[in-house]
């Protein structure tokens, strides 16, 4: 399976590191962060991505400005695609079909070739111009699945609650996890 993995600049791209630390390990992982993405990163977590990946032979980390990359052309077959975090900015582009950059080149392509797509935006409150370009994309197959948590899953820690959501995206993206605790 290839998976690509786009973080774009909301805060929260440590939901998208540790999406994938916790990712089988032979699930192939093509991974764009957006300028604003490296920007949140340094912020809240005081992490350049140089410093990210470094050990993985399964993780290719590409340039948002890199519109020739092999995740950009439908022949190149990627099966999955998540957007996570998703900026309003990411959205609205995604929305009304901006291909601008490589994560949003990469999400049309992905869009355009019917695979599976899971966009988690993150802000709150949403805004009516946020949730019409959610509608928008959910019309066209687009999972749309912000950060929400589940209680009845017992959290007891952040990580918890972080494991909580990967979970959830990875059942939606079909990929086989037991990071929490199921519903009886």
């Amino acid at each position: 399976m290839r998976i690509t993995i786009a973080i774009s600049g909301a805060s929260g791209t440590n939901l998208g590191l540790n999406f994938i630390k916790y990712l089988p390990k032979e699930i192939e992982v093509f991974v764009v962060f957006s300028k604003s993405a490296k920007r949140a990163l340094k912020l809240e977590n005081n992490i350049s991505i140089n410093e990210l990946f470094k050990e993985n032979e399964n993780i290719t980390v590409f340039k948002d400005s890199n519109i020739g990359a092999s995740i950009a052309s439908g022949s190149f077959k990627v099966d999955k695609m998540i957007i996570l975090p998703c900026s309003m900015n990411t959205l609205a582009k995604c929305a009304v079909g901006i291909s601008d950059s490589l994560i949003t080149r990469a999400f049309t392509v992905m869009l355009k070739e019917k695979r599976d797509i899971v966009i988690a935006p993150r802000e709150m409150p949403l805004s009516t111009i946020a949730l019409k370009n959610m509608l928008t994309l959910s019309k066209l197959g687009v999972t749309i699945a912000p950060p929400i948590l589940g209680y009845y899953s017992s959290q007891q820690s952040l990580e918890d609650m972080e494991k909580f959501l990967i979970g959830k995206w990875f059942d939606l993206l079909k990929i086989e996890n037991n990071l929490y605790k199921r519903w009886k």
